[in-house]
């Protein structure tokens, strides 16, 4: 699975369930299983965490993200302070019925529609239990200022974790991939295809600068192409501009040459053309029948 990809149909959009600076007593949480992500930070004292039967010691100043599907435990001997967030990373409509499971709670099959995807699922991720920050301040400056928003009760403190949440799962993205292993190279990551040609609807489009978004070359991004939406770039981009020259004619009072320029032709012969070569008729007959 690609990450590039998925993140169009499911956006990014970090979502922050339950939070605390948590300054407890020594502690056991039993064993559950995970429907959302688990970020720890040992702020104070020592974590034995058991996760998916790998027990993991964690000392002062080291995090630790558990990813939804683990089954784990925590165990502290001692006094501690251990910020943490239950958090979704992707975005879910029903996010809102989600929860952080419950001790012993290890069936979860009813609330597997709930489940978030695995950040190590996706290609080029292999994110460890315990982190290896390149930058363990800014891991640890994050994390206490998302906590320290979402604590606040108004909706710009909300927005604020929200953005806080997004460039620290951008640090983790990036401590624990290769860059060159997340780009998209399949059929599928085409997808992003019509909203750009729809926001560069007017602009020359280039192959090779639209090649090198999805790490191909300008053949293969042709092939790729035809083999995705059946025609070629620049007959899917005039369809487009035809498609949104139709709208403007039926909805404004734009003069031919204005829709013309609008919608990306060079000309009013050359939009009268391509238009009554689709519809059988000029864009003047069209917007008086």
């Amino acid at each position: 699975m690609n990450l590039f990809s998925f993140s169009y149909t499911h956006p990014i959009v970090p979502y922050i369930r339950e939070s605390d600076f948590a300054v407890r007593n020594a502690y056991y949480s039993p064993f559950r299983k995970l429907l959302d992500y688990l970020i720890i930070y040992i702020q104070k004292g020592e974590l034995t965490v058991v996760a998916d039967g790998t027990t993991y010691q964690l000392q002062e100043g080291q995090f630790c993200l558990l990813q939804p599907g683990t089954v784990h435990d925590l165990k502290a001997v001692s006094d501690n302070e251990t910020p943490f967030a239950h958090l979704d990373f992707f975005f879910h409509a029903d996010r809102d019925k989600s929860f952080p499971t419950k001790p012993g709670q290890i069936d979860v099959h009813a609330f597997q529609h709930l489940m978030q995807p695995r950040l190590n699922d996706f290609e080029g991720l292999s994110i460890p239990v315990l982190l290896e920050p390149s930058k363990p301040y800014l891991y640890r400056n994050l994390l206490m200022e998302m906590i320290g928003s979402w604590l606040e009760p108004n909706p710009l403190s909300k927005l604020k974790t929200q953005a806080v949440a997004t460039q620290l799962l951008h640090l983790i993205i990036q401590d624990h991939s290769n860059p060159a292993n997340l780009g998209s190279s399949h059929p599928h990551d085409l997808d992003w295809i019509p909203s750009y040609f729809s926001v560069h609807l007017a602009e020359t489009l280039c192959i090779q600068d639209l090649a090198m978004r999805t790490n191909l070359s300008p053949s293969r991004f042709r092939t790729v192409f035809r083999e995705r939406y059946g025609v070629p770039p620049h007959q899917f981009l005039i369809h487009l501009r035809l498609d949104h020259s139709k709208e403007l004619l039926s909805s404004t009072t734009y003069s031919i040459a204005k829709i013309a320029e609008y919608c990306g032709f060079s000309d009013v012969s050359h939009f009268t053309n391509m238009f009554r070569s689709r519809e059988g008729m000029t864009p003047g007959a069209f917007r008086g029948k």
